[in-house]
């Protein structure tokens, strides 16, 4: 079983070509192939390569799916007698991605 942990927008991510992930929004329109570079850790069922702090000439190819948000988190607030609350709500952007390749 081939799979990379790779870093995007700062966090970490394990791919398996076949795999479908989501990953903080890119700025790739959909149909478009992406590659990440910085992967942190390569194995191929039998041995563990990992970086110090990258692999060498490992990267990820990924296709992109779509944009999307995530699910509504409610924020709220409140402080005991004093008649403060505050809801608020957020919603992530994200983009799902299908992992093609895999190179260590």
């Amino acid at each position: 079983m081939t799979y990379a942990i790779f870093k995007a927008a700062g966090q970490q991510f394990r791919a398996k070509p076949g795999d479908s992930i989501q990953v903080p929004l890119l700025d790739v329109e959909p149909g478009k192939k992406v590659t990440f570079d910085e992967v942190l850790l390569t194995s191929d069922g039998e041995k563990v390569n990992a970086g110090t702090p990258t692999v060498k000439g490992a990267k990820v190819t990924a296709e992109v799916v779509e944009h999307a948000r995530g699910p509504k988190i409610t924020v709220f607030k409140f402080k005991r007698r004093k008649s403060y609350r505050k809801k608020t709500g957020h919603r992530q952007d994200y983009t799902q991605v299908v992992i093609k390749d895999v190179k260590a």
